[in-house]
């Protein structure tokens, strides 16, 4: 079954595709930039003891993400 949640609901070893960016101005080009776009596949690698940031796993590159840029990030994960 799938879901639709936030980037950050993601746990470490889940992935999921990209549907929609509702980031705003530079920080939006900048996640474009590291290839954070709708369709592509993204997983997380790794997440902090607070949760900020966590690092994900997009195109073949480590991208570190703080946790309020990730709630706007939407994706379709599976849920087990």
């Amino acid at each position: 079954m799938e879901k639709i949640c936030g980037l950050n609901n993601i746990d470490i070893g889940e992935s999921a595709e990209i549907i929609r960016l509702e980031n705003k101005g530079s920080i939006r080009r900048r996640l474009f930039d590291l290839g954070i776009i709708a369709g592509n596949s993204i997983s997380c690698v790794l997440k902090a003891p607070l949760k900020d940031p966590s690092a994900y796993l997009v195109k073949g590159a480590v991208v570190a993400i703080r946790e309020k840029d990730s709630k706007k990030i939407i994706v379709r994960c599976k849920n087990e």
